[in-house]
């Protein structure tokens, strides 16, 4: 993880439930090295109060804009040109339409009117107040305005709903941090790669379903990382509770059906080509159209072949160069290599997801990755243990070397 030495972040926390995660945000900045200040709206106080902030991010907390001490030297100023990044979260569906609308009228928002420095804002909300056009449409002017907007997780929610509106754990938000202060690579330059990743599932009635226990944290690496090295990126991913990597543009769906089709539609502006999805080999013959009863001690069910996306990219008239994945419990070398002269591709990792250190939901891993040279002669480089997204850029200038050769 990089350093954050000398980087100023400034955290605006604004009414949520999702307040209470801001506190290990600021710890896990302030063990980079980074130097961290808190404003708080007065919604923000009603969950966390600004003695815990101050306590772990060393600083006075700021949060009234008419505070007579700090005016005298034009607070708002000060914090706004104090700030190497500042960073919205929770951002509450309030706080999303001041900003959109230009209002002055407490601390937070007038700060982010004093600053030139970029802002990033995490929503947090009820997923049906996510989901209103007039929230949507005030996220869509804060991208106008140059803002970052970070997409919200999937899952259960404190009202007990579940949907789209949770903010990303503290973790997520850091390396968001992190990201941006990366130096930036061209390496993948004028590059359109197209990803695909998490599990599919495939239904059996309108209740249960067939999958895999694929997070799809790898594949969103791939995509945070290409990204970062300059690439144009669609990420096509089955049901999984993560948020989109900054500037990558996200398709979901949900079967194998509809994650072909959505390749399928964006193949043809794509340089590279990343099957790094779990897609499901199978699926029922039949949809019951109701749930079934359990009436029997067995159950059997017909399936069929869903459509291989990586052999059908690969067989394409002009493919992309095509990167396959092989997640295996044996053998993994052999399955790979198998599967990379099967399928007709440029490049497989391959993983031993039988390790629960480097398997399923993991947040790092290590793989083999095998390809052909001109040759024809089979060449491997081992990547060594390390989190997925230093993984994602060794596995990308790797495939960017093959590429140039």
């Amino acid at each position: 993880m990089n350093s954050l030495a000398q980087k100023r972040i400034l955290i605006g926390i604004s009414g949520g439930i999702a307040a209470y995660k801001i506190p290990e945000l600021v710890r896990r900045l302030k063990d980079l090295g980074a130097d961290v200040r808190c404003v708080m709206t007065q919604g923000a106080q009603a969950f966390i109060t600004p003695l815990t902030l101050q306590a772990v991010s060393g600083n006075p907390v700021h949060h009234d804009l008419l505070d007579p001490a700090a005016e005298a030297a034009m607070g708002h100023i000060e914090l706004a040109k104090w700030a190497d990044l500042i960073m919205i979260a929770p951002a509450s569906a309030n706080v999303l339409a001041q900003l959109a609308h230009g209002h002055a009228s407490d601390l937070l928002s007038t700060l982010i009117l004093a600053t030139t420095a970029p802002v990033y804002v995490a929503p947090a909300m009820n997923q049906q107040m996510w989901a209103q056009p007039a929230v949507q449409a005030n996220c869509q002017r804060l991208r106008e305005y140059g803002m970052t907007l970070i997409t919200p997780d999937n899952g259960a929610q404190a009202c007990g709903d579940i949907g789209a509106g949770r903010m990303p754990e503290p973790l997520a938000l850091r390396d968001i941090i992190c990201q941006h202060f990366q130096p930036r690579s061209q390496l993948l330059a004028g590059k359109s790669v197209l990803i695909t990743a998490g599990p599919t599932r495939e239904a059996i009635d309108p209740v249960r379903y067939l999958s895999n226990h694929s997070s799809g944290k790898m594949g969103f690496a791939l995509a945070a990382a290409a990204q970062q090295l300059g690439a144009t990126v669609t990420l096509v991913t089955g049901p999984v509770q993560l948020a989109t990597p900054t500037d990558v543009t996200r398709i979901d769906v949900v079967s194998a059906e509809d994650m072909y089709q959505a390749v399928m539609n964006h193949i043809d502006q794509a340089d590279v080509f990343i099957g790094c999805a779990a897609v499901a080999d199978y699926r029922p013959e039949l949809v019951a159209t109701s749930k079934i009863k359990k009436s029997q001690d067995t159950m059997h069910l017909a399936l069929i072949k869903n459509p291989d996306i990586l052999a059908s990219v690969a067989s394409l008239p002009n493919p992309p160069f095509t990167i396959g994945f092989a997640a295996e419990t044996n053998d993994v070398v052999q399955y790979a290599q198998r599967k990379l002269e099967q399928k007709r591709i440029r490049l497989i990792a391959a993983n031993d997801v039988s390790d629960t250190n480097i398997g399923f939901n993991s947040d790092v891993n290590a793989m083999h990755l095998l390809w052909q040279d001109k040759q024809g002669q089979l060449q491997q480089l081992s990547l060594d243990r390390a989190n997925k997204l230093q993984i994602a850029t060794q596995l990308l200038q790797h495939a960017a070397t093959l590429m140039n050769n």
